[in-house]
């Protein structure tokens, strides 16, 4: 069985110590088993449960999010597994379409703007500077 030390670790699963430190403090990672001489000692299990919080994370879930994720996998169930994904994908999707609409609210401004001259003429100042911009 590999054992890696803190450093070891964190470099096999592309992370920092300090976030190898911080998923244990926050429970996404259980504490590392000490040597005699006191360093911590991780297994292949711990690599696999890091990576599999990267990736996690890579999809826009949360800590949080992951940490349900984790026990759902623990599980094996595949069901609310599913659902976590289609919570995540429809969040997903409504934040695209959010952007799209900031995106196209931005670019109409942009296109009524001088680009010189006054700053009564510019759409963008006045939009910012009022109630424009909320509409």
């Amino acid at each position: 069985m590999t054992q890696f030390a803190i450093g070891q670790l964190a470099s096999a699963a592309g992370v920092g110590i300090d976030t190898v430190r911080y998923y244990e403090r926050s429970g996404l990672l259980k504490p590392a088993k000490r040597s005699a001489s006191g360093y911590r000692k991780y297994g292949e299990g711990e690599l696999d449960r890091l990576n599999f919080i990267r990736r996690a994370q890579h999809l826009g879930f949360s800590l949080g999010e992951i940490s349900e994720l984790l026990a759902i996998s623990s599980r094996g169930d595949v069901k609310a597994m599913y659902q976590a994904a289609k919570v995540r994908l429809d969040d997903i999707d409504k934040r695209i379409t959010e952007l799209h609409r900031m995106r196209d609210a931005l670019a109409n401004l942009m296109s009524g703007c001088p680009r010189e001259g006054m700053d009564v003429d510019c759409p963008i100042l006045r939009a910012l500077l009022h109630k424009e911009a909320s509409q």
